[in-house]
């Protein structure tokens, strides 16, 4: 029983429903068609309400899944009237049940379900960090296996509420190598017999995970935001944000307007930024990521450092840029921390450093008269509750397998 197609953005060629992250054709990204052109919220918690758009068959009965609030307090102090905070994270007494604190939890789960559905053994991975604690939890939870490549300065952040499970598998990588090292190692080990390659951007599962949040906004508000704010490393939640729009407007019940994207990324590592700012499809590597690696090392949010994101690809975070007449910003560390102690004082929440870089790319917003007082806005805080998290649940680090000196190790030394 099909629930949806896959369909090249370029092309058009069709697929059914399968764990397939390419067209055979070309490189553009793939899109699920859902037979369900209305959104019908099923009777289940979290995540699973949204089933209509979700690449899987089984209904998912888990308790996380994004919120949405309308903001008092920040939006007395910036001035806006129709202010909503997408929040995915902790925070029990609003409702937020997402247990690793970010909203890459959204994209674990569906993603774990199609592999199961379509008899995949093992997931691999690059993370760095947010999506391997991710996709560890759900491990955790499924016994599905799942192998994390992440590089050294992630490893702390691969923490989760409940003990982990001989499921996990963590890869560390040595001191001196980034998060695109990380992927080139995992792209490797991804080749091995049994194991599947979680995919990023060109995982369906994914964006349609990270994509509830759109969906959950328009629900609560009863329309789609006239503006969707974010912090940006691979660009992949833009990118599902502007597609989960798309679905909306086809439904015709929540508005005909996509939503203007304005989304930031974190200096001095910023090259989705620079090549935005010249109406540039390509990312030009001398150009926007001049000494990367010292560049992501300075950055304060290092989860949002890609040096290979969908910005250009066919059905990439250009096309979603160009489709809502987007803008992207450009946050130093200072903003950042400053949104983010203004947010948790007001908000009553704590968050993590891409929420604030988010958070600061609404302040610089408000400041240049990018966005008017009554238009309805939607603030992606992607990630939060980390604090009050440490409150209910004791935390376990998850130890590595094995260390990794370069993304060319020999595979067979790593003993996995």
């Amino acid at each position: 029983m099909g629930r949806f197609n896959l369909k090249c953005l370029k092309c058009g060629r069709e697929y059914g429903q399968e764990y397939r992250l390419t067209c055979e054709n070309d490189n553009s990204l793939l899109r699920a068609d859902y037979y369900e052109k209305t959104l019908e919220l099923r009777n289940q918690p979290g995540i699973g309400r949204f089933h209509s758009w979700l690449p899987i068959q089984e209904e998912l009965t888990t308790d996380a899944g994004p919120i949405t609030y309308k903001s008092e307090a920040l939006a007395r102090e910036l001035g806006l009237s129709n202010l909503y905070i997408g929040f995915s994270g902790y925070w029990p007494e609003k409702g937020a049940f997402v247990r690793t604190c970010s909203f890459k939890e959204l994209e674990a789960y569906p993603t774990m379900q199609l592999l199961k559905e379509t008899g995949g053994k093992a997931i691999v991975l690059a993370s760095a960090g947010n999506t391997g604690r991710a996709f560890a939890h759900v491990s955790a939870l499924t016994g599905t296996d799942v192998y994390i490549v992440v590089p050294d300065s992630g490893v702390s952040k691969l923490w989760l509420p409940e003990e982990p499970t001989e499921s996990i598998h963590l890869i560390r990588m040595s001191p001196g190598n980034d998060y695109t090292d990380a992927i080139n190692l995992a792209g490797r080990l991804a080749k091995l017999p049994g194991m599947v390659p979680e995919g990023g951007a060109r995982n369906v599962a994914r964006r349609d995970g990270m994509g509830t949040v759109m969906l959950d906004a328009a629900m609560t508000i009863g329309k789609i935001p006239d503006h969707y704010f974010q912090a940006v490393g691979s660009g992949t939640g833009g990118i599902s944000a502007w597609e989960a729009a798309l679905r909306l407007k086809e439904d015709g019940r929540y508005g005909r307007k996509l939503p203007k994207l304005q989304l930031a990324q974190n200096l001095p590592f910023v090259p989705m930024y620079n090549a935005w700012q010249e109406r540039r499809r390509e990312i030009i590597p001398e150009l926007d990521m001049n000494d990367a690696k010292k560049r992501i090392e300075e950055t304060y949010a290092t989860v949002l450092t890609n040096r290979a994101p969908p910005y250009g690809v066919t059905g990439g975070l250009y096309d979603a840029l160009v489709d809502t007449d987007g803008i992207m910003y450009a946050v130093t560390r200072e903003e950042a921390l400053e949104a983010k102690a203004l947010f948790e004082s007001l908000e009553g929440i704590d968050i993590l450093s891409p929420s604030a870089v988010a958070a600061a790319s609404l302040l610089k917003a408000v400041q240049a008269g990018k966005i008017s007082r009554d238009e309805t806005i939607l603030l992606n805080i992607a990630g939060g509750g980390y604090s009050r998290l440490k409150e209910d649940f004791d935390l376990f680090q998850i130890p590595p397998v094995a260390t990794a000196r370069d993304p060319d190790v020999a595979l067979e030394e790593l003993n996995i």
